[in-house]
């Protein structure tokens, strides 16, 4: 970043809010439609769930070391969650005081909404309002929070993967109450099926944008999705498929005490070839946080992270 400390900005929160698991386990329940998912026969649960357990801790005092706010909530191991640590997924928030709640695809997945997340928001924060589209499960109709939808909240943009977690009448409800442009396209990854989360496919930050074009089939498509973030003059960093399986595109860019970091895995870090991360370091500093369990269940440090962008309560 040639010694300048970046601005904040907006599409990179200076808090967050993290789980932190105490029965973690890959979920079966995900794994016919998430193809990043390792289920973890061989090994006992409990070292699983405590080598987990291990991984978010170090996580938010690293995150934390570096100037964020991380709100850390412990799993209410009671109610069978094992994809707890990935809150993203079930709620998000957004500049002007609005919450939305989310209808998630597997059940078990919906007993991770939590109402002390949401009191804790309005207590320590300026909240106008919670819309919940949770009821929507009941139509069949899902969107899977920040790991549906990828979110350029400057040009007001929602990037979103159709899948069984991103329905197009989900998505075109959501974007009309939070006025967003929802661009809605269509991935497979070698053996032809979707991806099952936007996040994991790329990453939107303030100055660049990582992107797994290949996995986009139709090339008119990727083409579109590629001017549409130049456009917003961010440079865009193309991801290969091995990067992608890496966890390269399920990133995060922060706000920290110094400036704009970039939260990723160990695993994605080293995946990067050295031009990608000059193109990063140019606006963000990378922190590599070691997440190895936690990415058995599908989902890397973007998962892990549900950024909060709203005001401080007396701020």
């Amino acid at each position: 970043m040639n010694g300048l400390i970046a601005m904040p900005s907006i599409q990179a929160p200076a808090a967050v809010v993290m789980v932190r698991p105490h029965r973690f386990t890959p979920n079966s329940e995900t794994a016919a439609d998430n193809a990043f998912q390792s289920l973890a026969a061989k090994e006992a649960a409990q070292a699983v769930g405590g080598a987990a357990h291990r991984e978010v801790t170090a996580a938010v005092e690293r995150l934390e070391a570096e100037g964020v706010r991380v709100h850390l909530f412990e799993d209410q191991g009671d109610r069978d969650t094992p994809d707890s640590v990935f809150p993203n997924n079930w709620f998000s928030t957004h500049p002007g005081g609005h919450v939305a709640i989310y209808p998630m695809h597997a059940p078990s997945r919906r007993r991770e909404r939590r109402a002390d997340v949401i009191e804790m928001l309005k207590s320590r924060y300026r909240v106008q309002d919670v819309i919940d589209y949770s009821g929507l499960e009941q139509d069949g109709l899902f969107l899977e929070g920040t790991g549906a939808m990828v979110f350029d909240h400057l040009a007001r943009v929602a990037y979103t993967a159709r899948s069984n977690r991103a329905d197009p009448v989900a998505l075109e409800r959501f974007s009309t109450h939070f006025n967003f442009e929802p661009m809605l396209f269509d991935t497979a990854d070698e053996a032809g099926r979707p991806i099952y989360h936007t996040n994991v496919l790329m990453c939107v930050a303030t100055e660049f944008a990582m992107v797994g074009f290949d996995m986009v089939p139709d090339q008119r498509r990727a083409a579109e999705l590629r001017a549409r973030l130049q456009e917003s003059g961010r440079e865009v960093i193309a991801l290969s498929a091995r990067q992608i399986a890496d966890f390269a595109g399920n990133a995060i860019e922060l706000s920290g005490r110094d400036g704009r970091i970039l939260a990723l895995s160990q695993r994605a870090l080293e995946s990067l070839t050295a031009q990608q991360k000059t193109t990063i370091q140019r606006s963000a500093r990378l922190i590599p946080l070691s997440v190895p369990t936690i990415e058995m269940a599908g989902g890397s440090v973007r998962c892990m992270i549900a950024g909060i962008h709203l005001s401080l309560r007396g701020a």
